[in-house]
């Protein structure tokens, strides 16, 4: 009797300790998953590239690869346990995030699903998967970006969550896709621009209503840290000290400045488009959810890159470029960042 009394306190202190450890870590990515579209037909948007008669010739079988590939790198990342929050851009629709979190290596992550419609020419949208026993949505908005000098110009909104995790704590999340660099890095630029703009009237209003709010912005920007629209419009920044508490910090500022890293690769040069963007209070080390200043990080696998013929340069194994198909997941690499919090 008192063997198997043994051998049940034993296990009850192990679940109390894996549950402890559980509440303790909290990870949130963000990923760009290059055209994740499904295969058919939509007259509302110009989806027509991604469909079986098209030159690309996207099929069933090449949609679930991409699914299942997506799903393994979020399983990688955090290998003990699924990301609780994923920022994810370049998503059709709702149903293309309804298959993915039915992928096998994602049914166990219990996600639901923040989705708006963006009026995105193509149709590729912003979203958010969120793990519904550790966190809970109670609003979400899609923000529209409006440019004043051409009113015939769409891109994708900006994507606001608001929650509380399992313990209680509010969470302000905004997930991003600015506009590309297409026709040029200054001649796009004032899209950006204005992007950042949209993104900081909407983080002020947070802020206006709670100075301690904690907020976690990601995306793909199509900037870098340091171009106007993020080190300036948005007044993201890496200072440590002496910094404004209306000041963002870049989580990602750092690598950026660090030779051969980057979320991107174009042309044989690392760019570092895909950020993660913090409030000063996620910054401070409080009994809540809290990070440190390095705490911003790319992830990669070997299952996820492209090796030259001489093996010397490694880049994110990409879908498709122009109409061929390469087959691989992403031409992006995800980020992310594990959030702590002090029992």
């Amino acid at each position: 009797m008192r063997k198997y009394l043994l051998v049940g306190l034993g296990i009850l202190f192990i679940t109390l300790v894996s549950a402890q450890k559980k509440d303790q870590v909290m990870t949130l990515m963000f990923y760009n998953v290059e055209n994740l579209f499904d295969t058919e037909s939509d007259p509302k948007i110009e989806d027509e590239e991604f469909t079986p008669e098209s030159e690309k010739a996207w099929d069933i079988e090449k949609y679930d690869k991409k699914l299942d590939d997506i799903a393994a790198v979020v399983k990688e990342l955090s290998q003990n346990e699924l990301p609780e929050i994923i920022g994810l851009c370049e998503v059709e629709n709702i149903k293309v995030l309804e298959d993915l979190i039915q992928a096998k290596d994602l049914k166990r992550g219990n996600y639901g699903i923040v989705h708006h419609d963006s009026p995105d020419f193509r149709g590729i949208d912003c979203a958010l998967l969120y793990n519904m026993e550790e966190f809970r949505v109670t609003s979400s908005e899609a923000i529209p970006v409006e440019f004043p000098f051409d009113s015939t110009l769409t891109t994708r909104d900006i994507l606001y969550v608001e929650g509380k995790t399992s313990d209680n704590e509010t969470l302000h999340l905004f997930v991003n896709h600015w506009s590309s660099r297409w026709g040029g890095e200054k001649e796009s630029e004032p899209k950006r621009l204005y992007c950042a703009v949209q993104l900081r009237m909407a983080v002020d209003k947070v802020l206006n209503a709670d100075p301690d709010a904690k907020i976690i912005i990601m995306g793909d920007f199509n900037d870098e840290p340091t171009n106007r629209s993020v080190f300036e419009m948005l007044l993201a920044n890496n200072k440590r000290k002496n910094a404004h508490n209306r000041e963002l910090y870049n989580l990602m500022y750092d690598a950026h400045n660090q030779e051969g890293k980057g979320s991107y690769n174009y042309r044989g040069s690392w760019n570092m488009l895909d950020q993660i963007i913090i409030s000063r209070t996620v910054l401070k080390d409080t009994k809540g959810w809290h990070c440190g200043y390095e705490d911003g990080k790319i992830f990669k696998a070997d299952f996820m890159l492209y090796h030259d013929e001489d093996n010397q340069v490694s880049v994110p194994s990409r879908t498709y470029g122009g109409p061929n198909y390469y087959g691989g997941i992403s031409d992006h690499f995800p980020v992310y960042l594990v959030l702590t919090k002090d029992k």
